[in-house]
This record gives C-alpha cells, structure tokens and sequence, in this order.
C-alpha cells in the first residue's frame, strides 16, 4: 500500500498548507460548531451528532448545533460544507451512502468528495439487514431466493431510495443469483418497511437503525445481516453464509458515519476532532449509548482510516453502478 504522504489523500498538501488556528486569536473552539447533517432528522448520523452534542457540552462546554441539510440524497449538505470556510465551524457528519454510493451513480454533482473534503474520524457503524415480510412463506435467505426463482413476477422488492446502497446491494444480490425483480425505491426507509409490514413488497436490504426495530418488534422478519459476523446487536440475526448462500459473502456491507470537513481545514481542528472522537470510542458507557441507536462505536482511528474508507469504496460502487447501468441525474 502506497504511504499516506505520497498518496495526497483529500487533498492533503491543501490542509498542511492552512494558516494554524489559534494565532493571535483565541483558542479553538471560541463558539458553536455547526455539525451538517445530510440527512432529515432520526438518521444514523443525525442520532449520533445529537449523542455527540451531549458528551462534548459535558466534557469540555463545546458547542455543537446539528443542521439538518436533506436532499438530493445527501448532496445538499455536501455541498453546503465543501463551499464552506475552512475554519472548522462548519463541519460534515456523514453515513457513507451520500459520501460513496451518491457519487457512484449520480452525474455532475458539483463536488468531489475527494477534492473537496478532508477526512477527521471514523466514529460508528452499522450493519445492513436483509428483511422481509413478517408472514413470508420463507425463513431463511436460501428458501426466499428460491420462492423467488419460482415465481419470478409474483414478487416485488423495494429500496430507501433511487441509488441508495439498498438499491445497490439488491442489484447485486440478484445479479449474484441470476434471478430478475422489480425494485420499488421510496423516499426513506420509514414508508418502505411501512408497506413491506403490509405485504405490499417483499423483499428489502435497509440499515440496522431502522430495520432492526422493526424486526424486535415482529413488524418484518430479518433473513440475514450483510456481514462475514453476527452483529453484537442482534446476534440471533444469521450471516449471509449461515444463511444458505455462502456465494453472496463477498456483497458484506456496512453504513458507517464520519466527521470531515471542508478542504482547507486546519490541522489542528483535525486534530482536536479526531482526539475528541477517540475519547469518546474508549467510553464504555457512551459505547451503551450508542447501542441503544443500533450503532457499533467504530475502534479508534486516525483521520487516514476514514479516508481510505472512502476511496475504497466509492470504487467499490462505482464499479457496480456501472455494471449495473444504475444512473441518477442528467
């Protein structure tokens, strides 16, 4: 693997070259952070924020106001924090969809998440379920893919939304099997299993955060967890080996959040963050916390971790987005 410095990760010759903050001024930071959420509320990266807000108010009295900037499948907020000024006031709180998969199908955004963002810290993450309806004729992975083989219009799939890694992974899957179906995308997850509760759709790949509560409480039924492991968080949740269908293994995913900043953004801001993020990661009762939202806290990390996360996997999509012929936009 080629070193760091010469890779330039996130334009990173663009960040040492910032001016240091803390000259002649005031010690950061000397007012509220505006964390950007790309999301609406109840999002994984909204809840962790607001966590986030909390434990830094009680360790240290910084101020964190989350902004909410939803749409265009998290492009809005993107955008808002890439043309922001670089003085870390205004910082990105973001899962890895609008980040890697938005990018991956989406023509002529007007950023680059990797020109125009630096990485801080990777803070937390959860697994992808694979849910169906809570009467479905079918208890395992291998015995829905069959039921659906046999009755190949009978059925119907849906997704959180047009390019969304559920629409992704379930493009994948099915290619995997050589079986065809129609992909139904909604607007969020909270409509979408919503209908599958009903039996309106059938089959569904949507994160922990919103899937599992709906598994607990018996409104859809959880086929697999898209991971090589068992969630801690529902360990009774099979893999998708355990499953029946050891060929889909390599289609593990994960929705992870992150903190990062526009390009520009001082090191010492980084820096701050991303030892801010790491005490919390060594906290067990926060780690609790975080449970209690469906999340896993990611170990710690350097700023260098979340940003080969990113590379990796906006190639990764990129690749089936193209594969797939899956285009959003004009």
């Amino acid at each position: 693997m080629m070193n760091f410095k010469r890779r330039n990760l996130f334009a990173a010759s663009a960040l040492l070259a910032a001016p240091a903050i803390g000259r002649a001024q005031t010690a950061y930071p000397n007012r509220p952070v505006r964390f950007v959420v790309p999301f609406p509320p109840g999002n994984m990266s909204d809840l962790i924020s607001r966590l986030m807000v909390d434990e830094m108010a009680n360790r240290g009295g910084v101020q964190i106001v989350v902004d909410n900037r939803a749409g265009a499948t998290g492009a809005i907020g993107i955008q808002a924090v890439s043309r922001s000024t670089p003085d870390g006031y205004t910082l990105l709180m973001s899962s890895n969809s609008p980040l890697v998969v938005n990018p991956a199908v989406t023509r002529n955004l007007p950023f680059d998440v990797t020109k125009d963002l630096v990485p801080i810290g990777l803070v937390g993450w959860t697994s992808f379920l694979i849910v169906v309806p809570p009467d479905f004729p079918a208890n395992t992975l291998a015995e829905a893919i069959a039921l659906f083989r046999a009755n190949p219009n009978r059925y119907i799939a849906c997704n959180p939304g047009a390019g969304t890694f559920g629409n992704l992974v379930t493009e994948q899957i099915f290619r995997a099997v050589g079986i065809k179906m129609e992909q139904v995308p909604y607007r969020g997850s909270a409509q979408a299993l919503l209908d599958m509760q009903q039996g309106r759709v059938h089959f569904m790949v949507d994160a922990m955060t919103s899937a599992l509560p709906q598994v607990q409480g018996k409104a859809v039924k959880a086929l697999a967890v898209l991971a090589n492991r068992r969630s801690p968080l529902a360990p009774e949740i099979p893999t998708l080996a355990e499953s029946g269908m050891p060929e889909l293994a390599p289609l593990e995913s994960m929705a992870w959040s992150g903190l990062l900043g526009p390009v520009g953004t001082p090191p010492e801001v980084i820096s701050f963050w991303n030892r801010a993020i790491t005490a919390m990661q060594n906290d067990a009762a926060l780690v609790r916390r975080f449970a209690s939202i469906n999340v896993e806290m990611a170990p710690p990390s350097p700023p260098e971790k979340l940003g080969d996360m990113v590379r990796t996997e906006l190639a990764r999509w990129t690749r089936v987005a193209q594969e797939a012929n899956i285009t959003v936009g004009g």
